[in-house]
């Protein structure tokens, strides 16, 4: 089991059970520490989740010849943190929706901009003109198609180069992501490169072929992956990246907290 634990304001972790169990039998941790893991409902105090370290652990005597306790070491952030914390299909269903809504309308200008409102004027009248003739319809059709397509390839581009840029920024998230508190990584945790990004994306025209069962994947894999996911080796995790720092190298040989 992975422990969250909660100090200062900030999360750090997650950490090792038995490490926690540890620190906590040091002094090395406070009982009062708020701890959390998969499954809790709300953050809890150390003593409450571990009683039994607590009570094997004296507290500290009010006596000036007892020895001083362990002071309280710092928490590290990790950037190995939480690779088991995979954002779920829904959370993922959602960040998608609001980054549809963001990319609408300067798609939309775009595609006024090349004359969306005109050709489709046009394609309409063709429609009531030709009605009953399939033949007509489908000349409609491709003559809608062949007025748009610059508009619609400028779009695309657009919304590959918006999530390959997101994703493979420091935010490691397209804004959609960022708002429901997710990120994409490598295998590793680590942030991924642009043309990681770049082909991530790419592999999303295979992710929605045959009734998008590769974007269903990410409801019953075990990594909570997409097609798209397996293909570029990416894992899309709970957290945003700010919350995770790598951690710092402590000045002295003493003992640290490398969970």
């Amino acid at each position: 089991m992975e422990i969250w634990i909660g100090r200062d304001g900030e999360r750090h972790g997650p950490y090792k059970e038995t490490d926690v169990r540890q620190w906590l039998r040091s002094g090395q941790v406070s009982r009062d520490d708020l701890a959390w893991y998969e499954g809790l409902a709300d953050w809890q105090p150390l003593s409450v989740l571990f009683p039994d370290e607590v009570r094997s652990t004296p507290p500290p005597a009010n006596n000036p010849y007892s020895a001083p306790t362990a002071p309280l070491q710092a928490l590290p952030q990790t950037t190995a943190a939480a690779l088991e914390d995979y954002a779920g299909f829904w959370k993922r269903v959602a960040a998608y929706i609001l980054d549809a809504i963001i990319l609408y309308f300067p798609q939309l200008l775009i595609q006024k901009a090349f004359g969306m409102d005109a050709a489709k004027q046009a394609l309409q009248q063709a429609v009531i003109n030709g009605a009953g003739d399939p033949h007509a319809m489908l000349a409609a059709q491709q003559q809608f198609y062949a007025s748009m397509w610059p508009a619609m390839l400028v779009g695309l581009v657009m919304g590959w180069l918006y999530f390959a840029i997101c994703e493979s920024s420091a935010w490691q998230a397209s804004i959609g992501k960022l708002a429901l508190g997710i990120r994409v990584t490598d295998l590793d945790g680590n942030r991924i490169g642009f043309g990681r990004a770049l082909g991530r994306y790419a592999a999303k025209f295979l992710s929605g072929l045959m009734l998008c069962i590769g974007f269903l994947m990410v409801a019953w894999t075990q990594r909570k992956q997409g097609l798209h996911d397996m293909i570029g080796s990416t894992l899309v995790l709970n957290g945003r990246a700010s919350e995770f720092k790598p951690a710092q190298p402590s000045a002295g040989g003493g003992s640290s907290f490398n969970a």
